[in-house]
């Protein structure tokens, strides 16, 4: 079995983010990156699929500058066979990221293509989807079950009020969400492993597309909070405030 893994880099979602000089973009000094939560979902997958299997071939890709080698050497050192960096700049066009994807993607072999729900620095939840569809390949989003048989898939996906089940025969796409499984630790013996492992390296151009980042914002400080008082006494106070001031009744 022959499975894709695409991986994104993002900041640490502990950093403390520092809008950059320009106002269109991070200042990335003194950030940590690590690789995106949700595809480290997908690399888990992918690596549990072949064990299964008991044989086949797993591969990350990543799209961006030389940093993100260092991501994928992660998911090298997690278990994954070999890793490919399409190395350009990303658009901030989601489209045009999918094209280069499902470019480099398409003819691969692939039995399964993987994606993370969504990047937790954006929260576009596109990709995976867009290269699907430029791949016409069947796609389940945000799964958190999947099992494979016989050349078919059968997936769950959380949604509101229950659980939603689906299938599919392979290949095909899928996003992972959280409750998929619980990605394994990179262990020395795998971060040793890892710098030994094909890293490939194959240039590519991202068109601009349609979408322009024109500024970056931090969201507004939350008021402090109001204390107006003590037991049934504060009751009436309380009421007119709600009332009058936040008009949430």
């Amino acid at each position: 079995m022959k499975i894709a893994v695409c991986l994104r880099r993002v900041p640490d979602t502990t950093a403390k983010i520092v809008i950059g000089a320009s106002g269109s973009s991070i200042d990335e000094a003194g950030i940590k990156f690590v690789p995106n939560p949700y595809d480290e979902y997908a690399v888990e997958a992918a690596i549990a699929l072949k064990e299964q299997a008991g044989a086949g071939e797993t591969v990350v890709v990543g799209l961006g500058g030389d940093t993100v080698q260092e991501t994928l050497r992660t998911a090298l050192a997690m278990g994954v066979d070999r890793a490919v960096h399409l190395q350009g700049a990303p658009s901030a066009d989601g489209l045009e990221n999918a094209r280069v994807l499902a470019d480099h993607l398409r003819g691969g072999g692939y039995d399964a293509i993987l994606f993370g729900k969504l990047a937790v620095d954006d929260y576009g939840q596109q990709t995976g989807a867009m290269v699907a569809e430029l791949l016409e390949l069947p796609c389940a989003t945000a799964i958190t079950k999947l099992v494979v048989a016989d050349g078919r898939a059968s997936v769950e996906r959380e949604v509101e009020g229950g659980v939603e089940p689906a299938s599919c025969a392979l290949p095909a796409v899928f996003t992972c969400d959280k409750g998929l499984n619980n990605p394994r630790l990179p262990s020395l013996k795998g971060i040793m492993a890892a710098k030994k492992k094909p890293l490939e390296i194959t240039p590519v151009t991202v068109a601009a597309g349609g979408v322009t980042i024109v500024s970056l914002a931090l969201p507004p400080e939350r008021a402090a909070g109001r204390i107006v008082g003590e037991g049934a006494a504060a009751v009436p106070a309380l009421m007119q405030l709600l009332t009058a001031e936040a008009k949430v009744i």
